[in-house]
């Protein structure tokens, strides 16, 4: 089998014949790890943390009419959030939480020429002496106004802060998360308490108009005599139309137009039915009266239909079947007597009193239906006037409706102004805004004095040290393995020359063993260099 196929043995041969090189790379990081903690400088994260309960926007300006709506609340937006966010990291709150906490002497640090390189531009450490020691000298010389020298400490400090000032909004939440890196825990503290405190009063000094408390007690007035006369002017107007709510009765009167259109329908149907009836029957009954005697059937039966039943006109009946059969039986004996025989005569005068008999009741209906189109067409005109007046009642109640919309959307502007002007009011009489009871941010967790650093962590330095310098030992000595031609076993000889190999000396130097004691330092020193 080919070495170079067994990766493992491969392995262990190269770093077992670079182990004096593996050793003095991984030693080397050993130290480094080991020194690292101790060199670099201590820094201490303050945290804290801002929940924001709800968004308060005041729009508009303090002489202008207010609505409610200025003043609401309603649930932050990401957008709201990310606008805390920036508020808190604002330049200018950083710069003057840190001048208040200067002229205090409770924030002293002196950031390192690194630091200063890494904050500020570079050419501002050339400018400002070139400036003081060169320029403005050769100004001076030459009588010429010289260019103020400015203290660029607090900008330093300021753009150092906002470097190490990390600010954000914890993801799903309205919680803004703060955590300063400093290397002075007190100081750190006092200015992370500091900024928030700054941040609460700033966001108020936003959100609220601040004005004399004798406006607010003199709108407070106007507005309240403001909506008496609107109130009384409205309660003049309902008792004027006598209605205690013109919708709810606009309502009620247009379902009984509807209720009484419907009767008027029905009714007007009815008269038509009848008039054309009452025609028939007077032309039948003209007929009739000029009928011969052997004419003896009428064409009407006066029948009457209710809900869908039909009444027969029992007189009528009887007398027209009378009728029919003293005709027929005239007829029949007409065929046996004489017409001027005395049973025919007898017969023709019963005949006759029973057609006039019939046609008198049968004129008695007919005036029975005029009287009822009459009356149906009375109830008519009845529904019509009150369809009328109804109509104007209602046209009588949507003008004073209309009045009365007008007069509640000024009723309720004047509430909703009143409303905020009282809200303003309140927030005008308290007695500190430092409290921020009116604010709708909180400070969740306030910033608490670190004991550990944060940075640096041995327990994470020196096994990721160690880890590291193992790693690029061998990396190293792979590297130099690779770059290294020469044969290092028999089997490459036979591989790149396809030779034989016919004898192999091995090296017998045997290595030395350590001869210092356990656990000294020059045995440690014989160890590295073998």
């Amino acid at each position: 089998m080919n070495p170079k196929e067994n990766y493992l043995h491969e392995f262990f041969r190269i770093f077992f014949a670079n182990k004096q090189l593996v050793k003095r790379v991984f030693l080397i990081f050993a130290v480094v790890a080991l020194i690292l903690p101790m060199v670099l400088k201590q820094s201490f994260d303050i945290t804290a943390q801002v929940i924001v309960q709800s968004k308060k926007l005041s729009q508009g300006d303090a002489t202008t009419s207010l609505t409610q709506e200025n003043a609401s609340f309603i649930p932050p937006s990401l957008a709201d959030m990310e606008t805390e966010s920036n508020i808190l990291r604002s330049p200018a709150l950083i710069r003057q939480t840190i001048s208040e906490l200067r002229e205090k002497g409770e924030y002293t640090p002196s950031p390192g020429a690194f630091n200063k390189l890494v904050s500020e531009p570079w050419t501002r450490y050339v400018t400002t002496p070139l400036r003081e020691y060169v320029i403005n000298p050769a100004k001076a010389a030459l009588g010429m106004e010289t260019d103020p020298v400015r203290d660029t400490t607090l900008d330093a400090l300021t753009e150092e802060a906002i470097a190490k000032l990390k600010i954000e909004t914890l993801p799903g939440s309205n919680v803004i998360s703060i955590i300063y890196s400093f290397g002075d825990p007190h100081q750190g503290t006092q200015f992370v308490a500091a900024l928030l405190q700054n941040y609460l009063v700033s966001r108020q000094q936003l959100q609220s108009i601040e004005l004399p408390q004798s406006f607010y007690e003199t709108k407070k007035q106007q507005y309240e005599v403001r909506l008496d006369g609107l109130e009384g002017n409205r309660l003049a107007l309902l008792e004027a139309i006598g209605s205690s709510d013109p919708k709810e009765e606009i309502t009620f009167r247009l379902n009984a137009i509807n209720t009484e259109e419907q009767a008027l329908n029905l009714y007007q149907d009815r008269r038509l039915q009848s008039q054309r009836w009452l025609e028939y029957l007077k032309t039948s009954l003209a007929a009739a009266s000029a009928s011969k005697l052997n004419d003896y059937t009428f064409p009407y039966t006066f029948t009457t239909t209710v809900d869908n039943v039909a009444f027969e006109d029992r007189e009528i009946k009887q007398m027209g079947e009378a009728l029919t059969a003293q005709v027929s039986r005239y007829m029949n004996d007409l065929a046996i007597f004489q017409p001027s025989s005395e049973p025919m005569l007898l017969t023709r005068e019963q005949i006759a009193r029973t057609r006039q008999q019939f046609l008198k009741v049968v004129s008695n209906r007919i005036q029975e239906r005029t009287n009822d189109l009459a009356i149906v067409s009375s109830v008519i005109d009845q529904k019509t006037a009150r369809i009328a007046e109804f109509k104007n009642r209602i046209h009588q109640l949507q003008e004073t409706q209309s009045k009365l919309r007008q007069m509640d959307t000024e009723i309720n502007a004047l509430h909703a102004a009143f409303g905020t002007y009282a809200q303003r009011f309140a927030e005008s009489t308290a007695t500190s805004s430092l409290n921020n009871d009116l604010s709708n941010a909180r400070v969740l967790s306030p910033p608490f004095e670190p004991t550990a650093p944060a940075f640096p962590k041995p327990f994470l330095i020196i096994p990721f040290g160690l880890l590291t310098g193992l790693l690029l030992a061998i990396a190293l000595v792979y590297v130099r393995e690779f770059f290294d031609h020469r044969f290092k076993h028999p089997a490459q000889i036979s591989h790149e020359l396809s030779l034989p190999v016919l004898l192999v000396i091995n090296d017998q130097h045997l290595l030395t063993t350590n001869p210092h004691k356990s656990w000294s330092v020059p045995r440690f020193v014989h160890w590295v260099r073998n």
